[in-house]
């Protein structure tokens, strides 16, 4: 048996399209597999505990990261302390803390449900704290990026994740227009071992 871990992004939900039709895919043509997407607050403490705790009941269990936007950058932690065998990072941000400054002191609503959040200058330095400045695990690594991405500069992750197998697509959205389609390809590149590690 094998699990994905999808980590949705930035005050997004468990709801959101991609989580959902991943869910849907795995029930269908993985149905032995387990899919975890739970719901993360957006302080980056309570995240990272969310998601430890996850985690910690999969030990032994080949874990699979799918991971949205601010969920890239939880992935990318995780992976590089050798926590989950491969990653799929779905427009992921990259060094967010350094991007967020505008939204301290503000409330923030989450897309999907009815919770508020206002980050404090102790939350960019949580968030900061789980950077990862580069990538040594490269064949752990598949990014997908789209170069319409109105939300964060794809360049940045095309940057960051050198030599990871990478899939640039022209146009598109934040959101990773036509994803579902990539469902196949992603649990086949889950499935297939790499001699290096």
């Amino acid at each position: 048996m094998s699990a994905v871990v999808y980590i949705h992004g930035f005050l997004s939900s468990p709801l959101s399209h991609k989580a959902q039709v991943t869910k849907t895919w795995l029930a269908e043509n993985r149905p032995h597999w387990q899919f975890h997407c739970p719901q993360l607050s957006s302080y980056p403490k309570e995240a990272i505990k969310q998601l430890e705790d996850v985690l910690s009941h999969l030990k032994g269990v080949p874990t699979y990261f799918i991971g949205s936007s601010l969920g890239g950058y939880w992935v990318t932690h995780f992976i590089e302390r050798g926590i989950g065998n491969k990653a799929v990072l779905i427009n992921p941000a990259v060094s967010p803390h350094t991007r967020f400054g505008n939204l301290v002191g503000q409330e923030l609503g989450n897309y999907y449900t009815d919770d508020i959040y206002c980050l404090s200058a102790d939350d960019l330095n949580d968030l900061a704290q789980c950077d990862t400045e580069t990538v040594a695990l490269h064949p752990k690594y598949w990014l997908m990026v789209q170069t319409e991405d109105e939300t964060l500069d794809y360049r940045h992750a095309v940057e960051k994740y050198q030599g990871c197998k990478q899939l640039v697509e022209e146009g598109g959205s934040h959101t990773f227009d036509g994803y579902q389609h990539w469902l196949p390809e992603i649990i086949e590149f889950f499935e297939v071992q790499n001699t290096e590690q």
